[in-house]
């Protein structure tokens, strides 16, 4: 009978909610007035809200609301009662990050050659396919049957959706996980406008990288403001940038794909006092500190990466450390995340098996995640965000009746949900299960008790026996859901039973009729102390974690180095300053400086080093380097990229950061590539391994851009290319082109400041142009060129370039045919930043020779060697040598070739570039000369922090293989519980260099 009222509530509940949901819609027949039904579900656990959770409580719900939730109900007469019997109600989740009811977006077309512009789609509102803020998801949102039940089966009754494709991605559309219409799924559109860094199906060139990406999104947010501010000023009509404008009232959501894009994200929004919540993708347990000092809000995928096929020494020798630490640690990121106090919603983002979600909840549940705020997660968290608390999130009144109902709680190993109400509408998931009600039990019926036992394989395959006067007794049980039947002899008498389950199986009572036709009443209840149900006892290292590192890589800190006052005895110091080399001499580091140099020091707070034998020099600075960047060096969609900036995408854990301190590397300058006339500002950092990409640059360090000439920007490497310009004539004329036009644009600025009040109402303003405000730098020397070169008409042509607009150029790299113009280049002020001794690797370099660097030396040029190459930043002291093979240089100033001269070039050498008191501590002990091949680096400071110990260089590497060897040998103990898993990639390492051309976007 409760069988069959249960399921005349589902029928009805159908029936009415569906009536109800078309109020607005034209009634054609005669009205159903069931629609006002009341459903009472009963003797149920209710989790009202995250904190609050209710025992045999009763939820109301009317019309898909819900009318009352609590302990002390009154049930409205007329009601349909549903008993639920001890199971469990909880409100369902919400998922921030779904593309739930809209179309993939398209395959993305990429094909390197013939260029692409400008769009090429026919509807397009902008210049740029990449950008769609116009996109509306409410427009194009549809029903999908087979989606919608994948997602109430693992508990989402509410999904935010957006088409995931582009940079600016347009509106979000609310909606349930219902099979009604569209028109009553839909709870509300436009809460929220997206981004991201990928510019997804977008054919065009720009952007092909990622610093691109963001130049794009800056720049956009600038004209949005220009075409605000001067509507009705101008004849443009812009729909794209009004469909910006109207996002910039919206909650803004941004998808990146590791821990650095969020702080990316977040720089960016602070530009535009724009608070980006950030979907994140669940590395953010390795850089807690950065992300919490962005006060986003997140948006987190539990999609946890498989276990490893370990077949051989192979795969070992191919797996990484850092992807056994993740692999190991991702299920304690929201744990994390949660003791450093960061708000985030947990999202379903990203599995390849949606029915992994509440398998990887209950993980990271397990890992130390307060079951509490994994369920506030779900559920008032994303209400929150989205400003939707007033309605969902939690099972109150007036509340939407979104819930689920399950047979346990939602993290017990048996959870499972048996039906889930979507807006009243109740939708089947999974019959009951059957209890497992093996165990022993006291059997009471007529006042006389009896042993009862159930055992067996299974809960489906059950063996039951009763013991009178300690003889066991067969009886035949059968359990249906949450009934059981049952026959049997006691006592010379035939019973036969039926009762219900209750308390979670620990419970079981009913009536037995024996042949006479005697009633009789019986109860089954469960020894506490006698449990086969208890789980196993949990082996607690499944769930340890090793030391984080930082970062999480073979070499990373256990914790970050510090700075520590350092007395260095009896070296043989390099100064490279009047003093030059001097013998048997201290050097004394205190507070990140160089406090003394001399003879005898002493310093009672400082740790004594004894190089007796030893060399110190100043650190190395590589002139050219295009290490530790992010995805693309290159934006070459665009002849002018002087909008894109290498500061935007260091990548702080490039692992050739810290090679090349063991290389004696302490500070380089990141260039943009060479692709472009006009390319990208660059970034000069320390190389200060284990810190964030913010505390790498040097704060004091003036602003600098690349630019290049020659093959690469003519496009004679790329023969499809029908980029301007396509000549090496054709590249002057586009720098008097640029230039010009920033003159222009510099006096429009001035011209319209000079307008009254009153003129500038009906004036548009200038709009700001990023890429022309940097050329405008460059004219007020507040910027400066270091440019890619070789052959010597070109480099007289840009220098002329320069003379005719009044700036310098200040630094030729490559430079290659340099000696040929050492003169006008002296004349003109210019430095230069060459090879040692490459030569006729292409055509324009052919009449290059080793003899560059000492030529250009002995005319007085401020002279560096450069890398250009992450494996030759190691050894650069060696180029350094090769210029006393080549020209007969003293070995000082060979060495001030990659140390002072460098430092000069980017104008820091106040700070670093040699051994001075009051200069930074940026210095290297040497194991013999620096310009031997005999030399290795013993530790490399910089600011006083001693960020590469050779000693200590090799514990790392031993630590690293055990904890490697630990890592891997829980992984295989996983495997055999059943895991997926993934097989062993060995993964090849990029180099970026001054030509690399990628979609370095896309991801």
């Amino acid at each position: 009978m409760k069988k069959t009222t249960y399921l005349l509530a589902i029928f009805l509940g159908l029936l009415s909610a569906k009536i109800f949901a078309q109020e607005t819609f034209y009634l054609n027949g005669i009205e159903d007035n069931r629609k006002n039904i009341i459903y009472a579900y009963t003797n149920a656990t209710i989790f009202q809200d995250a904190n609050t959770s209710l025992k045999n409580a009763t939820l109301l719900v009317q019309n898909g609301r819900i009318l009352a939730c609590g302990t002390n109900t009154n049930i409205p007469k007329g009601a349909v009662i549903v008993n639920l019997n001890g199971k469990y109600i909880y409100p369902s989740f919400i998922d921030l990050y779904s593309d739930y009811g809209l179309k993939s977006a398209p395959p993305k077309r990429r094909e390197r050659g013939n260029s692409q512009r400008e769009s090429s789609e026919k509807t397009t509102f902008g210049w740029t396919e990449a950008l769609k803020p116009y996109f509306n998801a409410s427009e194009e949102f549809s029903l999908d049957a087979k989606k919608a039940e994948k997602l109430r089966k693992i508990g989402f009754g509410v999904v935010l959706t957006h088409q995931k494709d582009g940079i600016a991605r347009g509106n979000s559309v609310l909606a349930t996980t219902g099979n009604q219409k569209e028109i009553e799924e839909i709870i509300a559109k436009d809460l929220t406008t997206h981004f991201s860094f990928s510019k997804g199906s977008s054919s065009q060139d720009y952007p092909g990288s990622l610093m691109g990406s963001i130049a794009l999104i800056e720049q956009t947010n600038h004209d949005a403001d220009w075409y605000q501010k001067n509507i009705g000023k101008t004849n443009q009509t812009n729909l794209m940038l009004e469909a910006w404008n109207r996002n910039l009232k919206l909650p803004a959501i941004f998808e990146t794909s590791n821990k650095a894009d969020i702080k990316r994200a977040d720089l960016l929004g602070d530009k535009f006092n724009i608070q980006y919540i950030i979907k994140t993708e669940g590395d953010e347990y390795q850089n807690l500190e950065e992300i919490k000092s962005t006060n986003a809000k997140l948006i987190v995928p539990v999609n946890f990466p498989a276990v490893f096929e370990i077949e051989d020494q192979w795969d070992i020798l191919n797996l990484s450390l850092a992807d056994l630490k993740h692999w190991e640690m991702a299920p304690a990121n929201l744990k994390m995340l949660s003791e450093n106090g960061i708000t985030f919603a947990i999202t379903a983002a990203d599995l390849k098996n949606q029915d992994d979600f509440l398998k990887n909840l209950q993980k990271a549940v397990k890992y130390g995640l307060s079951s509490r705020l994994a369920l506030k997660a779900l559920t008032e968290i994303p209400a929150q965000i989205i400003n939707q608390s007033n309605q969902l999130g939690a099972l109150k009144p007036g509340f939407m009746a979104n819930f689920f109902i399950s047979n346990d709680t939602l993290f017990a190993e048996n959870f499972i949900i048996t039906q889930h109400h979507i807006q009243g509408i109740p939708y089947e998931i999974k019959p009951d299960a059957n209890f497992d009600l093996r165990g022993d039990y006291d059997f009471v019926m007529a006042n006389k008790t009896y042993g009862f036992e159930i055992k067996g394989e299974s809960p489906e395959k059950m063996d039951v026996s009763i013991r009178i006067e300690k003889i066991a007794k067969k009886i035949k049980f059968i359990q249906n859901e949450n009934t059981v039947s049952f026959h049997f002899e006691i006592d010379g008498k035939l019973m036969t039973g039926s009762g219900f389950i209750a308390e979670n199986g620990k419970k079981i009572s009913g009536t037995a009729q024996n042949m006479q036709g005697e009633l009789v009443n019986w109860v089954i209840v469960k020894k506490a102390d006698a449990s086969p149900n208890l789980p196993a006892k949990i082996d607690s290292t499944v769930y340890e974690i090793g030391p984080m590192l930082y970062p999480l890589n073979t070499f990373g800190w256990k914790e970050k180095p510090k700075a520590k006052n350092y007395l260095i005895k009896n070296a043989t110091i390099w100064t490279l300053e009047k003093d030059g080399i001097l013998e048997e001499t201290d050097i004394l580091i205190q507070n990140g400086k160089i406090s003394q140099i001399g003879k005898n020091l002493s310093a009672s707070n400082a740790e004594i080093i004894d190089a007796k034998g030893k060399h110190v020099s100043p650190g190395i600075i590589d002139e050219h380097s295009h290490i530790a960047i992010s995805r693309g060096v290159n934006e070459w969609g665009k002849a002018t990229s002087a909008e894109v900036s290498i500061q935007n995408v260091i990548d702080a854990e490039d692992i050739n950061i810290y090679r090349q301190l063991a290389g004696g590397v302490t500070a380089a300058q990141l260039l943009h590539g060479s692709s472009n006339p006009i390319g990208g500002q660059s970034a000069i950092i320390k190389l200060k391994w284990g810190f964030n990409a913010e505390e790498l640059k040097i704060k004091e360090a003036k602003p600098f851009i690349k630019f290049a000439l020659g093959e690469n920007v003519k496009q004679g490497n790329s023969p499809n290319s029908n980029r301007y310009p396509q000549t090496r004539m054709g590249v002057e004329q586009y720098y008097y082109d640029h230039f010009q036009r920033a003159i222009e644009y510099k006096n429009t600025w001035a011209n319209y400041s000079k307008l009254s009040s009153k003129e500038k109402l009906n004036k548009p303003s200038p709009r700001k142009e990023m890429y022309l405000d940097v050329l405008n730098e460059i004219l007020e020397s507040k910027r400066f060129i270091t440019c890619h070169s070789y052959i010597q008409s070109e480099i007289n042509m840009l220098m002329f370039v320069a003379d005719s607009f009044n700036f310098k150029i200040n630094t030729f790299t490559h430079i290659l045919e340099g000696y040929k113009v050492a003169d006008k280049m002296k004349k003109h002020g210019v430095g230069a930043s060459t090879f040692s001794d490459w030569w006729a690797y292409k055509f324009e370099v052919n009449d290059a020779i080793p003899f560059n660097a000492s030529l250009l030396n002995q005319m007085q040029i401020v002279t560096a060697i450069n890398s250009d190459d992450a494996d030759m930043g190691r050894r650069l002291n060696q180029e350094a040598a090769k210029a006393i093979k080549y020209g007969g240089m003293s070995e000082e100033d060979a060495l001030k070739m990659v140390t002072l001269n460098p430092a000069k070039l980017l104008q820091l050498d106040d700070k670093i570039g040699s051994l001075k008191v009051g200069k930074d501590a940026d210095l290297v002990i040497w194991s013999h000369n620096p310009l031997t091949v005999y030399a290795q680096v013993e530790k490399t400071f910089i600011e006083g922090i001693c960020f590469f110990d050779r000693s200590l260089d090799q514990q790392k590497l031993a630590e690293a293989e055990k904890e490697k060897m630990r890592i891997i040998q829980k992984m295989l103990k996983n495997k055999k519980t059943g895991e997926p898993s993934r097989k062993v990639e060995k993964k090849e390492e990029k180099h970026y260099h001054c030509n690399t051309e990628e979609e370095g976007a896309i991801y």
